[in-house]
């Protein structure tokens, strides 16, 4: 199935860390927001990360100095699975990158990251950081080693 990227990126002028996955998931896309699968751990990771609850996700991103995208602005897909990602169209990050402070970019999940060095690094010349996926797919990772991971975005 084709889809395109509906979502904004979020971000504001004070933005330092740019967090790209590869496309919203099905339910993300309902929702009309970033990793609301309700299996997927993203923002469990991130109240790990900073050890606060999230009870509003653009104020804590704010708050954090993070924006979040994807790396896909176009592609064929079946459900929501990474693995079956086809015929890309990326997303150009040059306007979030002018209009904020972003000097770290992390990819989530493998498919973000190969798509990252394939089509934006040549663009961006950012050395990005590839981070293991927080989708329940990726379940050999436990919430306890995402956190440690996740922990170099700080």
């Amino acid at each position: 199935m084709k889809v395109t990227h509906e979502l904004e990126p979020l971000y504001d002028k004070d933005s330092k860390v740019l967090i790209l996955g590869s496309i919203p998931s099905i339910k993300s896309r309902e929702i009309g927001f970033y990793y609301m699968h309700p299996s997927n751990r993203f923002w469990q990771v991130l109240e790990g990360v900073y050890d606060e609850k999230i009870l509003d996700k653009k104020a804590f991103l704010k708050k954090h100095h993070l924006a979040l995208w994807d790396v896909i602005k176009e592609c064929e897909i079946k459900h929501s699975a990474d693995s079956t990602i086809k015929n890309v169209k990326v997303n150009d990050l040059n306007e979030i990158l002018t209009k904020t402070k972003i000097t770290k970019i992390i990819t989530t999940g493998s498919k973000a990251n190969s798509l990252y060095q394939k089509y934006l690094y040549p663009k961006t010349k950012i050395k990005n950081i590839a981070l293991p996926s927080t989708s329940s797919a990726n379940a050999k990772m436990k919430l306890a080693d995402l956190i440690a991971a996740y922990k170099i975005i700080v």
